[in-house]
């Protein structure tokens, strides 16, 4: 599909990106609404769930990963310390590193942001039959991956 008049739109004639920015943003306010009783914030949620899978990055790997600069994410972990759901430790082969680690009280605060979390994705979702949310969802990850493979950056953001 790359003939421009070839390009599917929505139903009022929108381009695709601008309905994909469109649903990132309103699931972005619905998030960050979720999240707010919790007190997390939806960047700290992205990070906390990037330990979740892949624990002991250094902050500078976790900016990466979060597409952010080191020295805002310098300033996130140092939050996420301070609030105690995450803990840095000094890397073992490299003692001037320090590793991300999740506490227990981040592992509980997480369980309790995906569950809000899993509530936004339903609702987002009920607007789907199951089989279109799983159709949905495959074609999210080939866009991503499509992509992805043009700049070198793995499709689950892991660099």
């Amino acid at each position: 599909m790359t003939d421009a008049a070839s390009v599917p739109t929505g139903t009022r004639g929108q381009r695709l990106t601008y309905l994909v920015k469109r649903l990132q943003m309103a699931e972005r306010a619905r998030m960050e609404e979720a999240l707010r009783p919790l007190g997390v914030t939806l960047a700290q949620y992205t990070a906390l769930s990037v330990l979740e899978r892949r624990g002991g990055l250094s902050s500078a790997q976790l900016a990466r990963r979060h597409f952010v600069t080191p020295q805002a994410m310098q300033q996130l972990v140092a939050a996420m310390e301070r609030d105690g759901v995450v803990e840095r430790r000094p890397d073992p082969d490299n003692r001037r590193i320090l590793q991300v680690w999740l506490t227990p009280h981040g592992d509980a605060t997480l369980a309790r942001c995906h569950a809000a979390a899993g509530v936004v994705e339903r609702r987002m979702l009920d607007a789907l039959e199951p089989d279109q949310a799983e159709v949905f969802a495959d074609a999210l990850e080939r866009c991503l991956a499509a992509l992805a493979s043009r700049d070198g950056i793995p499709p689950d953001g892991d660099a």
